[in-house]
């Protein structure tokens, strides 16, 4: 009929010939499939969050964009439409989803190589920072060219992509690491396959999964929600991961063994017990989940094993959040469950999720542990139980055990409440400290317990296990509390008579004895007091109690320097030590007094991860040192190349730890330097001149700084407008050789542009070169 048409902005309505104008566009997307029955996990997660889980039968959207009148050229006849019209065309050359198979069997490839096949249950359980795969039936076959896809994740209540809980993940030709993107892998008519890049740091927890699809030609894209989850855990695998962990027998032990020994008893008479922990067990990682819900803690801030585990250490208890266990000492345990009953972590955690959050009565300290372990576990951060025999109990944080005495030498009870525990259970977990110096990543102390506060909330930690060693209680969190559990000394006083106290004895050796755990692939019991104390009554020691104390609420307690005259420092050459030869620092003892001074410094080395981890001590030595008067000594530190080759890591990165007393005026010294061994460059020289659409070369040298072979080396060449990235197999490197590679390309894009070249292998990384280019305009 002639008149005026109706078009829909942002819409095909009214742009093919034969469309009857509409006074009104309503679009609605139904799934076809009948409802299935939904599992306890996508019931939970409807319920916590019902903005990211609609059913899938209530898709209707109203179309509410402008409409505009819009004059015909030329009014023409309706025609009949014929039975196979443009219009039904249209509706056929449309892309949506039909169906989404997760891949999630505990069989199939996704759960056996993100090592999560041990959960129970067919459910899409992956770890970040890992590639997995899925699968998408589409209403017809995907066309690259002309289909545009992408996948929509979502979690918690109010997702937003500036927060980490909205990812929005685009389909890419090449995958690469450390973002969120996906690929087409496989093609088998109307299905494909996609592999799935996500990020090593992003945001843990349930995620519900969309499908947006359209065309080139229609510019409104079809929604299709997947009616099952994915649930995204810690990777303790991935070196991007905070949580990794470089060993695969301590990734088997501590975070994929489900059962576990907890010790108890005295020093003399230690007990053990087998414990449960179930961490796979059917309903266990739904209530892991819920706890974490039920914290209140923000969606954003899950992608953070610091604060997850701060977090967790308050919701394992039920002192002030109505956590998951309730403490009970008085031995009065009617009411519920006697804290020695349990030896299961199961029970507990699945009659908190099934009660809705009811604290579960009651815990000591080893069902406190236990039950952090298996949540810690859970989520896949390397977790154990730990037992301090002798443990300490600081309530005045002066970092000492203090006894208080009248002046007849009786004790006074009011004052009296530091106390000695026969054994005390925490935890330790792994992980780096970006948030710390480095040197302090690794295990780290947390204590679900509910003692003391922390920030006003009954928690304990992550505190860095190697802060509490040196005594560096300022480093945070709750380092204080726990130094004094396992290195404080016991310190006795007496009142005098015009009520003021002074000190009348000490003991060095009280508290802090046969720090245990499981080890690793057997039952047995391990020693693990050397990784929280050094050695009792060492110079170590003692600098290490000494230090923690000044900053406590005593810091006058041990007696203080008469005098800081002497000065250390330790001073690198140049750009460093490099990478194949010794390595060389020169430390610089200056005595800024006009008295004579000595002192033996305690020199060590450790290998480190560049995220602040310590590997390992590959070197220990004691330095003697006598300075004369106004004297500055340096001197020569040396680091063999045979102690270091077969020790370093990913970044070469080494730390030094100095520290020592001057004997005279009992001054501390203390110093730690980290430093990186220095790997060669590669050299990128341009041949001839760089024109677009010319022909040109670049020549790549590198030179072999160890007296060993490198093995299976690889270069990685690419340069954005020069040519496209790839990767060129050298082979074996032996020691000392020298390789040259000469590329060949044609430049595609004028103007400055760089040429970029890696070497990947094995016994060599970090090295990498760049060369500028100027290119011309033919």
């Amino acid at each position: 009929m002639p008149g005026e048409r109706l078009t829909v902005r942002d819409s095909e309505v009214g742009r093919f010939p034969g469309a009857a104008p509409p006074t009104r566009v309503e679009l609605t997307i139904e799934e076809g499939e009948k409802k299935q029955e939904e599992g306890g996990c996508r019931r939970w997660f409807r319920k916590m969050c019902p903005c990211i889980c609609k059913r899938q039968n209530s898709n209707s959207h109203d179309v509410t964009d402008m409409v505009e009148l819009v004059k015909p050229p030329t009014p023409e006849p309706a025609k009949p439409i014929p039975e196979n019209g443009e219009s039904k065309e249209k509706e056929e050359s449309k892309l949506s989803v039909c169906s989404v198979d997760l891949l999630s069997s505990k069989t199939g490839q996704n759960r056996q190589q993100h090592h999560t096949d041990l959960y129970h249950g067919d459910e899409m359980i992956i770890r970040r920072g890992q590639t997995f795969q899925i699968e998408l039936e589409l209403s017809r076959p995907f066309h690259a060219d002309t289909d545009k896809l992408h996948l929509d994740l979502k979690t918690g209540p109010l997702p937003l992509v500036s927060k980490g809980t909205h990812v929005i993940i685009p389909l890419v030709d090449r995958l690469q690491d450390k973002r969120w993107e996906a690929k087409v892998v496989e093609q088998n008519g109307n299905k494909i396959k996609l592999s799935v890049n996500s990020l090593a740091s992003a945001v843990i927890g349930l995620y519900g999964l969309s499908v947006m699809t359209h065309t080139l030609k229609d510019e409104a894209a079809t929604t299709y929600n997947s009616k099952k989850n994915i649930i995204l855990l810690f990777n303790p695998w991935c070196e991007e991961d905070a949580v990794f962990l470089d060993d695969e027998d301590e990734r088997k032990e501590y975070v994929l063994n489900d059962t576990g020994r907890i010790y108890y008893g005295t020093e003399k008479q230690i007990g053990a017990r087998t414990w449960n922990f179930g961490q796979f067990h059917e309903g266990i990682l739904e209530a892991c989940l819920f706890i974490m819900e039920k914290s209140g803690m923000a969606p954003s801030g899950r992608g953070d094993p610091v604060n997850v585990v701060r977090v967790l250490s308050a919701m394992i208890n039920a002192q002030d959040d109505s956590g998951v266990l309730v403490g009970n000492w008085s031995g009065k345990y009617s009411d519920g469950v006697s804290p020695a009953a349990w030896s299961s972590s199961v029970e507990i955690l699945k009659k908190y999720h099934s009660s809705y959050g009811m604290p579960v009565s009651y815990g000591q300290c080893w069902v406190f542990s236990g039950v952090t372990t298996t949540v810690l576990r859970c989520l896949g951060i390397p977790a154990r139980s730990v037992t301090n025999f002798q443990s300490a109990h600081d309530t005045d944080i002066s970092l000492t055990t203090d006894v208080y005495f009248d002046e007849d030498m009786k004790p006074i009870d009011y004052l009296n409440s530091d106390s000695v525990w026969n054994f005390h259970v925490w935890n330790d977990c792994w992980m780096a400290r970006p948030d710390l110096p480095p040197g302090h990543g690794g295990w780290q102390a947390v204590d679900s317990t509910p003692q003391e506060t922390s920030q006003g909330t009954f928690r304990c930690g992550p505190a860095s296990v190697s802060a509490i060693r040196s005594g560096q209680v300022y480093l945070k969190h709750d380092t204080p509390f726990v130094f004094a559990e396992v290195n404080s000394d016991k310190i006795y006083w007496q009142r005098n008579f015009d009520g003021t106290f002074s000190q009348i004895h000490s003991e060095r050796k009280a508290v802090g004895h046969c720090i245990s755990t499981k080890a690793v692939g057997s039952d047995e019991r391990a020693d693990i007091t050397n990784l929280y104390k050094h050695q009792e009554e060492s110079e170590e020691e003692r600098i290490a109690v000494e230090t923690a104390s000044r900053f406590g609420s005593k810091p006058d307690v041990y007696s203080t320097p008469m005098a800081e005259d002497v000065r250390m420092e330790v001073k690198m050459d140049g750009e460093g030590p490099r990478m194949g030869a010794d390595a060389q620092l020169s430390i610089v003892v200056k005595n800024l007094s006009s008295q004579p001074r000595q002192t033996t410094l305690h020199s060590q080395v450790a290998v480190m991860y560049y995220t602040g981890v310590l590997k390992g001590t590959i070197k220990k030595e004691q330095i003697h040192v006598e300075l004369l008067p106004n004297e500055e000594k340096t001197i020569e530190w040396l680091l063999p190349y045979q102690q270091y080759q077969n020790e370093l890591v990913d970044q070469a990165a080494l730390m030094l730890t100095l520290s020592g007393r001057v004997c005279e005026t009992q001054q501390v010294l203390a110093n730690q330097t980290s430093f990186r061994l220095r790997t060669p460059d590669l050299n990128i020289t341009p041949l001839g001149d760089a024109v677009i659409g010319k022909e040109m070369a670049a020549k790549i040298t590198f030179t072999n700084p160890l007296p060993r072979t490198l093995t299976s080396v690889m270069f990685r060449v690419e340069g954005l407008g020069l040519q496209k990235g790839h990767e060129v197999v050298v082979g074996d490197v032996g020691g000392h050789s020298t390789v040259t590679l000469t590329e060949h390309f044609i430049p595609t894009q004028p103007g400055p542009r760089k040429l970029v070249a890696c070497l990947d292998c094995k016994q060599l990384t970090q090295v990498h070169g760049v060369a500028d280019i100027i290119v011309l305009e033919q």
